[in-house]
């Protein structure tokens, strides 16, 4: 396999990926499939004689095996109560996390459903249960080898990056590092007003394209993000539309959440912050990966000038509006 981080994938091949596979006791129809995926590669195999299987390829360096059997042992935790994730198959040996060729593989049944609709009131209320019984089992224990969602690794570290790597046009150089500079103060500001907020075992990731819809409710297929942080992160990406949009789709969720699990309002002001660190992050997770030739072709838009140009602007806006709620007494809705 090359050493070359940037071109991870590049011995994985259909003889390879199948090879693999079947060296974990299966045999293959010879039947493969890509999935959309950018950060692993994901493929829907053909098995003799049985249903299809879905094989995920770790990317190379990014994960300690033991984070990837964090991520594992943490779905079929949630499986075995019952909780609908798509859990990683054990195999024979009894392992999830597969070797062949330098490359890390594991197998997971193939699931199928549809789009959760974030506008659909009595799924948002069905999602808000689903996620209370995740987070009361993912505050039962730690997670050791996973990351952590805080200022420094959701923020300042992708911030550094792109200035680092000159990722920022000179000419926009300036105004970027003080808008961002000015975002990350006012973010750690907000951490330390809100104060203390238990820290659990979350999802991680939880939008409506890792959600999976069917007549028993959501299923939860991606766990490949999951790290430690505050239960609102896996409740803000489900939100959409204005406040008032906003305010009635955050009470149907946050009713069916504490049905399983309690919720501190208090994570509730640190919204627009996770919202904004998010989008720092996922600039830095773009240039990281930009040298992966699958990057360009995926996300032409990335590293223009006309990007860079939007992402300030989208920038100075949340900034905008956290400023506004530093001066906000009654920006919390009520939600009794």
């Amino acid at each position: 396999m090359t050493d070359n981080k940037n071109t991870p994938y590049a011995n994985l091949d259909p003889n390879l990926i199948l090879d693999a596979i079947e060296s974990v006791g299966y045999h293959c129809s010879g039947g493969l499939s890509a999935l959309n995926s950018y950060e692993n590669r994901v493929y829907q195999i053909g098995i003799e004689d049985s249903d299809p299987l879905i094989a995920k390829f770790y990317r190379p360096h990014r994960w300690t095996d033991q984070a990837i059997l964090e991520e594992h042992q943490f779905a079929l935790e949630l499986a075995a109560l019952e909780i609908p994730v798509v859990a990683p198959l054990i195999a024979a040996n009894g392992e999830t996390l597969h070797h062949f060729k330098d490359f890390r593989f594991a197998l997971f049944p193939r699931k199928g459903g549809r789009t959760l609709e974030v506008d659909n009131l009595e799924q948002l209320e069905w999602m808000g249960r689903f996620l209370g019984r995740l987070h009361a089992v993912g505050a039962c224990k730690s997670f050791q080898h996973r990351g952590q969602l805080n200022l420094e690794s959701y923020g300042t570290k992708p911030y550094e990056y792109l200035i680092k790597h000159h990722f920022v046009p000179d000419e926009l150089k300036s105004n970027f590092c003080l808008v961002s500079e000015q975002l990350l103060k006012i973010i750690e500001q907000r951490f330390k007003e809100v104060g203390d907020v238990a820290q659990i075992r979350l999802h991680g990731d939880c939008h409506a394209g890792n959600v999976l819809w069917n007549d028993r409710g959501p299923q939860i297929v991606d766990l490949d993000d999951c790290l430690t942080g505050p239960a609102v992160q896996d409740i803000w990406m489900l939100l959409s539309g204005d406040k008032a949009q906003v305010e009635i789709q955050l009470t149907y969720i946050l009713r069916g959440y504490q049905e399983f699990y309690d919720f501190n309002y208090r994570e509730l002001r640190l919204i627009e912050s996770l919202r904004t660190l998010r989008m720092i992050r996922y600039s830095a997770w773009l240039a990281e990966r930009w040298e992966d030739p699958a990057f360009p072709l995926s996300f032409p838009w990335f590293n223009t000038p006309r990007y860079w140009q939007q992402q300030l602007q989208d920038l100075r806006e949340q900034l905008m509006l956290l400023q506004e709620e530093e001066h906000d007494e009654d920006e919390q809705p009520d939600f009794d």
